[in-house]
């Protein structure tokens, strides 16, 4: 069986964490799926979506609070095969680069990276500063992959579950997860 642990963050863009849990619960039936939402997730949930918080941790097999620094997937004995923060906030980023490890998100990052596991953080910031810059050039350095939430266009997306789509599906490429949530380019 796989493990992931999912984070979804105050960032705006809470909807990529959301397809991400649905996607990944649909094309990895056999995965357990441990999920952390901040309390600014939940707040952007509510006034960016229809969708509840409480429809969302159904679709994990377990459920933690951000200050569950005593979960077991803070621990590096903790095995799984890929954290991914999905919408990743630049403070949240910005704890990653920096080894400030003080909720479980970026508790749990932190040793992901130190256990030298895959780390994907799908941030969703736009324009950009030489701070989130360089953030992320340190995270990337530290072993993670920085992934922007910027959808491609080759496959003509006609709606926004269709862009929300390609970057889900390309963060289940990272984690080598099948699907077809997205024409490839040249099929």
């Amino acid at each position: 069986m796989r493990r992931f642990v999912v984070a979804i963050t105050g960032a705006s863009g809470v909807i990529y964490g959301v397809r991400f849990l649905e996607a990944l619960r649909a094309h990895s039936r056999d995965s357990e799926i441990h999920l952390i939402m901040t309390r600014g997730a939940i707040k952007v949930m509510r006034s960016e979506t229809e969708v509840k918080p409480e429809d969302v941790v159904k679709l994990a097999d377990r459920v933690y609070g951000e200050d569950e620094l005593e979960a077991p997937i803070a621990s590096g004995s903790f095995r799984h095969d890929g954290m991914v923060v999905i919408p990743c906030s630049m403070k949240t980023l910005a704890s990653i680069a920096h080894g400030i490890a003080d909720n479980l998100v970026t508790r749990t990052a932190d040793v992901t990276l130190k256990e030298r596991r895959r780390l994907i953080l799908v941030i969703r910031e736009t324009p950009l500063n030489l701070i989130h810059i360089r953030n992320m050039e340190l995270v990337t350095l530290a072993g993670a992959i920085v992934m922007p939430a910027s959808p491609g266009f080759y496959h003509r997306p006609r709606t926004i579950d269709d862009m929300v789509n390609f970057i889900v599906g390309r963060v289940l490429d990272l984690l080598g997860i099948e699907h077809s949530l997205f024409k490839r380019w040249g099929e």
